[in-house]
């Protein structure tokens, strides 16, 4: 058997992903997440990031699926992504199989695993979801715009807040964390998951949810985060941050911008938003689709105060971040 096997079952085989399978992973991710695909951009660095493995099934020697785990929280959780099936597959079990296997190597390759997390942007439904403890939902909020548009939509939003300051309301000051250390102080304090209402416990950075300890600042320190607190600086009320922004297929090509806003105060959240928006500006190019994470309670307020005549509109009805648990 070629190198790189690693099982079977039901008719398809399992093999470790390579880098040489990029145009035949890209060839089953049609229709992937309305546009917004992030493997394109994230599959090779895929390949080399530690305690990571990802499995590709074929059937007849043809890649019908993949799926994606990373072993994080001190060695305890697999956090699954990637999931995907060719279109000729879908609707016949396929994934089911492959990820039954994938909970299968991932705990034979690291016996510490307890259990499987996963988040998803759709509902389910009951069925599917009794099979899982759902520990969080969050709200998104979804804008899109071309980038020119963005200067006049963050003046908007400086004018909205300065308008709310003078009225007595308050969007604060965002500092930005300059240095690990500071990251540190502020992820480690012992009662961040109760002051910031941490969604399941957990910072949940482009999907993927890690619980707030030291192992774990690792693998958000590789993903090259700008981070704001608001708020006390000793105890802030509100931490924040965006992912580098990256290409996806949205509406013919995109970049694709992620804040994750965490806390519950209105005035911080409107504060954040802004003050990431005015560090990332200089990033954006072409057109870009914005998603905005956040608690629930604060959807409607940050909806409102996006609603400018800048260009920079909603793109999205109002949809929801599911985390999910199982035991492994």
């Amino acid at each position: 058997m070629e190198p790189g096997y690693v099982g079977e079952n039901d008719g398809l085989t399992f093999w470790l992903a390579r880098p040489e399978d990029y145009d035949d992973v890209m060839s089953i991710s049609q229709d992937i997440y309305r546009g917004n695909d992030y493997l394109p951009h994230r599959y090779h660095e895929w390949m080399d990031e530690p305690d990571r493995v990802v499995i590709l099934a074929r059937r007849a020697g043809k890649l019908v699926a993949l799926e994606s785990g990373i072993v994080v929280d001190d060695g305890q959780t697999v956090v699954v992504e990637g999931l995907r099936v060719c279109p000729s597959e879908r609707g016949h079990g396929v994934a089911g199989v492959i990820q039954a296997f994938a909970d299968s190597y991932m705990k034979k390759l690291y016996p510490s695993i307890k259990v499987k997390h996963l988040t998803r942007g759709d509902d389910p439904g009951p069925e599917k979801l009794s099979k899982f403890r759902l520990l969080a939902r969050r709200a998104i909020l979804s804008l899109s715009g071309e980038t020119e548009s963005f200067d006049g939509f963050i003046s908007a939003l400086k004018a909205k807040l300065m308008s709310n300051e003078g009225a007595g309301g308050s969007g604060g000051t965002h500092l930005a964390l300059e240095t690990e250390q500071q990251l540190r102080t502020i992820l480690l304090e012992p009662d961040i998951v109760s002051r910031l209402q941490l969604p399941g416990g957990a910072i949940i950075q482009d999907w993927q949810p890690l619980q707030p300890i030291e192992s774990n600042l690792a693998v958000l320190r590789r993903r090259n985060l700008a981070w704001f607190v608001g708020g006390p600086p000793e105890k802030p009320a509100f931490v924040s941050f965006y992912t580098p922004p990256y290409p996806v297929t949205f509406n013919g090509g995109a970049l694709r911008l992620n804040i994750d806003l965490y806390g519950t105060d209105q005035g911080l959240a409107c504060g954040a938003l802004l003050a990431n928006l005015e560090k990332v500006r200089a990033e954006l190019r072409g057109t870009v689709a914005m998603h905005v994470y956040m608690h629930g309670s604060l959807y409607e307020s940050l909806r409102t105060f996006c609603q400018t005549e800048t260009g920079v509109q909603e793109c999205w009805e109002k949809w929801e971040q599911l985390f999910l648990e199982r035991d492994l």
